[in-house]
């Protein structure tokens, strides 16, 4: 099922193009990130931690493997490999009526792999942020 915002999530994400996320992201859009405690709330601080993510995870490995997708919500399963270690993860997003993503959670496994992307996020995000 193809769908306008996930198209354009996926073309983000081929190009590892961030700049994008402002046409895609709603003004009140929230983050759930896979290690920090509480929802990242804001435009602008779901686009910090998004970019940072696909700086850390966007490498030419990266595959989303499943999907499943209806009118407003989408959970893309995808892998990668990042310095070495199998990264298995999920993203849940929600669009507005608009079309604009206004929820993005991202869920991560093995545990190894959490440990990992919480170091090299944490680096990704003082540099750009």
């Amino acid at each position: 099922m193809s769908n306008p915002t996930i198209d354009a999530w996926h073309r983000m994400i081929e190009e590892r193009d961030a700049s994008a996320l402002d046409d895609v992201l709603a003004d009140d859009a929230v983050f759930h990130s896979p290690v920090v405690h509480t929802p990242q709330e804001g435009k602008q601080l779901t686009k910090l931690y998004l970019s940072a993510a696909i700086m850390v995870l966007g490498g030419s490995d990266f595959t989303y493997v499943r999907e499943v997708v209806n009118d407003s919500d989408a959970v893309l399963e995808f892998t990668a490999e990042v310095n070495g270690i199998h990264v298995n993860g999920v993203d849940m997003i929600h669009w507005n009526a608009d079309g604009k993503i206004d929820d993005f959670k991202v869920m991560i496994r093995p545990l190894k792999a959490v440990n990992l992307l919480h170091g090299l996020m944490r680096q990704m995000l003082e540099q750009v942020g």
